[in-house]
């Protein structure tokens, strides 16, 4: 989950389709990036979706400057933060501090999805996500 470099401010409200953003799986899962400075030039953070099959996971990591928002649509997960267990079920949120190293992992017998939200954004794009495995 990384911010993508910014392009100038929009004044008009801006529409994304899950089904014209690529999937991002180098980190596992299928994430998607909806709504980010690339993508729809927002200014303080940036918003998408992730769907993890059974026994995938997103890999440990942390955001030195952002504040991060999960939101479980459907499964559950455990969410691993600094390597203590949080069991998250569908229809709860998860509020992730700054530098707190997390993981995601899908520990159910169904597919989740989730929504994500970080904010504020990393003064640069390549500041904002820090891989720890």
């Amino acid at each position: 989950m990384t911010s993508d470099s910014a392009q100038a401010p929009t004044a008009e409200p801006q529409i994304r389709s899950l089904d014209d953003i690529p999937a991002d799986t180098r980190r596992g899962g299928d994430v998607r990036t909806l709504l980010s400075p690339k993508t729809a030039g927002s200014t303080s953070g940036f918003m998408g979706v992730a769907t993890l099959a059974p026994g995938e996971k997103i890999s440990e990591h942390y955001h030195p400057y952002s504040e991060e928002f999960i939101y479980l649509v459907t499964g559950q997960l455990d969410a691993q933060l600094s390597d203590r267990s949080h069991p998250l079920r569908e229809r709860q949120g998860l509020l992730i501090p700054p530098n707190v190293r997390h993981r995601l992992v899908n520990d159910g017998d169904a597919g989740a999805f989730l929504v994500f939200h970080l904010g504020p954004l990393a003064p640069r794009p390549d500041m904002g996500h820090v891989d720890t495995e």
